[in-house]
């Protein structure tokens, strides 16, 4: 048979073209590699900033109280659950008591279906959450005694923590549930650092983020304030980083400091002389207009035309950028947690009702009910094996 080009080929033309290729191929040698000079460097996707999102209006704060917060749209994609995770295995006893919290308001509808997916497996337990949805006020409740237990969307406030340990004389326990999200707006999105994109940086450590933003330094480097110092050559190198972040205190800035600046059981402080911003909103833009700017934020505020950089935990080691797959497989180090905290004192055990929702939650169950949602992130095993382990202390 003759292969057509376009709707015809002349007969003595087809011959012609197979000819030709006989030829070529007579005279190509039989096993000749291509060999092709590949730079090293990762792939590089390109895509349109995210839509700008503006702060909550008093009327919606007020509704989420009430009500809890309206859910975005699920992620398209979902991950598969960890088949690490342990199945959930009910207890034998049967369990009754009646138990009751608080909630941030984006948690609102995950707690509700958990407490309804538990309540298959125990229908004599009675979990609830109470109003005002908000995990700042249901912290004050269960340091006041007030609440079993709080479901909160972020770590907890320092003072938070220092006004717990100084009435009960021990820290509240709190426990990994679930995964934030990838970028939802006001539901625990991951936070990245970005640059310029004309900047040629190629990744970030967290030693050089430490360097650069931190007046304590306590991973022993020495001040960086130059984009030569970071590697940077030709006209890049003795140009000033102009550094741009978050006003303490704030969640995105606490989760930062808690992730790079502590170190060693040591608290880390930002230098004074930063570009503070009050709010998260601004920072893409801030970067985005100033070519030898270095910012961070949540993935949900990236609304201008930024780089996002590769981040390296240990010296060494992996440079993993913040896109969908590393995110929700945890892969990613800047990846966000919902917790669970409640008053546990040391060396003796939860309310067995309490401890077996905690293992539901932390179970393949209990995580496909985060996957169901589709909002919020499924832990992977290795996040929910230290909760489990908290348990038995």
């Amino acid at each position: 048979m003759v292969s057509k080009i376009g709707r015809q080929t002349h007969p003595l033309l087809a011959v012609a073209l197979l000819a030709l290729c006989g030829t070529l191929q007579a005279a190509a040698p039989e096993s000749a590699p291509i060999k092709l000079n590949v730079p090293a460097g990762p792939v590089q996707w390109l895509e349109a900033p995210l839509k700008a999102n503006a702060p909550q209006t008093e009327e919606e704060k007020e509704a989420g109280k009430q009500r809890g917060r309206t859910l975005p749209q699920p992620e398209l994609l979902q991950p598969m659950l960890d088949a690490q995770l342990p199945a959930y295995v009910p207890a034998r006893t049967k369990l009754r008591g009646s138990f009751s919290g608080g909630s941030s308001d984006v948690l609102v509808d995950l707690v509700g279906r958990w407490f309804e997916r538990f309540r298959q497996y125990h229908p004599e337990v009675e979990l609830s959450i109470k109003q005002p949805f908000a995990g700042s006020l249901g912290t004050k409740e269960l340091i006041k005694d007030a609440a079993d237990f709080v479901f909160v969307s972020r770590e907890l406030k320092p003072e938070d923590l220092v006004e717990f340990e100084e009435r009960f004389g021990y820290a509240p326990t709190s426990i990994p549930i679930s995964g934030g999200s990838y970028r939802h707006y006001g539901f625990l999105d991951a936070m990245g650092f970005f640059v310029h994109p004309d900047n040629p940086i190629g990744q970030l450590s967290y030693d050089q983020i430490d360097a650069i933003f931190s007046s304590t330094r306590h991973r022993g480097g020495a001040p960086i304030t130059t984009w030569g110092q970071l590697g940077l050559t030709g006209e890049w190198a003795d140009k000033p980083i102009h550094v741009h972040a978050i006003k303490p205190w704030n969640g995105f800035e606490e989760f930062i400091r808690q992730r790079i600046l502590d170190h060693d059981g040591k608290r880390g402080e930002w230098r004074d002389d930063l570009h503070f911003e009050k709010l998260v909103f601004p920072l893409a833009t801030r970067v985005a207009s100033d070519r030898y700017a270095l910012g961070y934020s949540g993935l949900a505020y990236v609304d201008a035309p930024v780089r996002m950089l590769p981040l390296v935990v240990e010296d060494g080691g992996e440079a993993v950028s913040p896109n969908y797959e590393n995110v929700a497989t945890a892969r990613y180090p800047l990846g966000r947690l919902v917790y669970f905290n409640l008053n546990k004192v040391p060396g003796k055990p939860l309310p067995p009702e309490l401890e077996e929702f905690l293992r539901f939650i932390l179970s393949r169950e209990g995580q496909a009910v985060v996957r169901e949602q589709g909002v919020f992130l499924p832990l992977r095993e290795f996040q929910a094996a230290p909760g489990r382990a908290l348990l038995e202390k």
